[in-house]
C-alpha cells in the first residue's frame, strides 16, 4: 500500500510528547511531532502526517530518512547555512565602530571607505559602509562644525527664543 511509512521509532509516545514540550524551536517541534503522530498512530501514513503537519510529502519522508539514519539526534540536529562571507568582518566592524566613537570622526562615507582600506586592508563599496554605519552601528560620518569666535552665547540664545515655531 503506497504511503504506509515502514520505520520503526524506538521512543515511546510518553517520551515524545515529553520531548515535543522541551523542544524550542519550531523545526524540532515539527519533527518530534511527526513521530509522535506516527508512534501514537494519529496519523497512518506519511500524506496524512504531511497534511497534519502542513508540510510537503517529501519534505517529510526526508525527515523520516535522517531519523532512520541518524536517529532522534541526527533529526533534531539544526543545520547551520554558511552563506556568504561578510564584506566587512566583525573585528573591522569594532574597529570602525571604535573610531566612530571618538570625537575626530569622519567627514564623510567616502571618508570611512578609504580609512578602511589604509588602515585595515579592506576594501568596501561606499553602499555596504553606508549601511553598515548608519543602519548597524547607528552612526554618522559627520562631525560637529567650528563655531565662529566672535559668536556671543547670549545673542545665540536670544535668537532660539525668538525663533518662530512651525
Amino acid at each position: 500500500m503506497a504511503g504506509v511509512y515502514k520505520i520503526e521509532i524506538a521512543e515511546s509516545s510518553e517520551v515524545l510528547k515529553k520531548l515535543l514540550g522541551q523542544q524550542k524551536t519550531g523545526a524540532g517541534k515539527e519533527r518530534v511531532q511527526l513521530l509522535y503522530l506516527l508512534k501514537s498512530g494519529k496519523a497512518k501514513t506519511v500524506q496524512e502526517s504531511a497534511q497534519i503537519l502542513g508540510r510537503h510529502r517529501v519534505t517529510v519522508q526526508e525527515w523520516l530518512k535522517r531519523y532512520r539514519e541518524e536517529g532522534l539526534k541526527g533529526l533534531l540536529q539544526e543545520r547551520v547555512s554558511t552563506g556568504r562571507p561578510r564584506a566587512i568582518p566583525r573585528w573591522a566592524e569594532k574597529a570602525l565602530d571604535q573610531r566612530l566613537q571618538e570625537s575626530e570622526g569622519f567627514n564623510s562615507y567616502g571618508e570611512i571607505c578609504q580609512w578602511l582600506e589604509e588602515k585595515l586592508g579592506i576594501r568596501a563599496n561606499y553602499q555596504t559602509v553606508h549601511q553598515l554605519v548608519y543602519y548597524r552601528l547607528k552612526g554618522s560620518p559627520k562631525v560637529a562644525r567650528s563655531k565662529s569666535v566672535k559668536q556671543e552665547q547670549v545673542r545665540l540664545e536670544a535668537f532660539k527664543k525668538t525663533l518662530p515655531k512651525i
